[in-house]
């Protein structure tokens, strides 16, 4: 019985909060057509955006454009959305490390697709388009880590903040180009990186539009840390070792940690609370809990 009862509760809780990951921030009230946008976007074919899911548990997320510094294409800003769907019902889950192919991360859009939909209306249907993917792939209930090697321009430095850690190799850059092209960050990056490091230290990154080498960005807080390898291997097996640490234990308890870590940071307080005792609620006298008390006793 209370096996069963376990099961609902954490089945109905599952369900209600991917129900809530999954809302989108825009709809027809915002004058938006997602619809519209994907075929507009779908014209712009290249590259592509790959996804291998590990038997430990951590995912490898891989931007594929070499050709154009891993650029996103029309077609890769709609696989990414597709990957983002595709992580949210990985039961297994547990961490995600996301990276570019050819030693670098990513300089932003592909300039091809945004001249060809520089009109205003495109151009806010594809903002709201890619804030929606990028706050699912921050809400995602997997620890994730962005692998900076090489340059992370534009939109590339935007995906970063949409990760939960950022990992430099020696000599890679992040830099917020947004100013130089006209523009400011549109894929929600200047709001995440507010939080991330503060307005001041924002203000400053946005405004000169310089480049952020491994060390300031460590001394911001914008990076974890410096890897010691700048190759492309070696740098992803030192990222899955940094990523252990955090992803030790069952996939349940650490997607439950996760989401009750999203919720502080982006409910008010009593709402925060509410989501809390639900994931609680779904953990306690699960079969982690139970082995776990059967294994050991908290005092002894």
């Amino acid at each position: 019985m209370a096996v069963f009862l376990w099961r609902n509760l954490f089945q109905t809780t599952k369900a209600r909060m991917l129900q809530q990951r999954r809302a989108s921030l825009y709809n027809g009230a915002h004058d938006y057509d997602e619809e519209l946008i994907k075929k507009k976007l779908q014209q712009f074919a290249g590259g592509s955006i790959n996804l291998s899911k590990e038997h430990s548990g951590i995912g490898i997320l891989t931007l594929n454009n070499s050709r154009l510094m891993n650029a996103f294409t029309g077609t890769m800003m709609l696989e990414l959305q597709e990957r983002v769907t595709e992580l949210e019902n990985w039961k297994d889950g547990k961490g995600l490390i996301i990276c570019g192919a050819g030693n670098t991360f990513c300089s932003g859009s592909d300039l091809n697709a945004v001249k060809a939909i520089s009109n205003s209306q495109d151009g806010m249907n594809m903002c709201m388009f890619m804030q929606n993917t990028l706050t699912r792939l921050m809400r995602l209930p997997l620890i994730s880590i962005a692998l900076i090697q090489g340059k992370a321009l534009g939109g590339g430095a935007e995906l970063t903040t949409a990760c939960d850690f950022r990992l430099m190799t020696p000599g890679s850059e992040i830099r917020f180009v947004h100013k130089h092209m006209g523009l400011v960050p549109g894929w929600g990056g200047a709001a995440r990186l507010v939080r991330i490091i503060g307005s001041r230290a924002a203000l400053q990154l946005l405004s000169r539009a310089h480049g952020v080498d491994p060390e300031r960005a460590l001394h911001l807080g914008l990076s974890e840390g410096t890897l010691s390898s700048s190759d492309e291997t070696g740098s992803l097996e030192e990222a899955r070792a940094w990523l252990s640490q955090y992803t030790e234990g069952p996939a349940s308890v650490i997607q439950a940690v996760k989401k009750v870590v999203t919720a502080g940071r982006e409910l008010p307080l009593e709402a925060a609370l509410r989501t809390e005792k639900d994931v609680f609620g779904s953990v306690w006298g699960g079969p982690a809990n139970l082995e776990a008390l059967t294994r050991r006793q908290k005092h002894k």
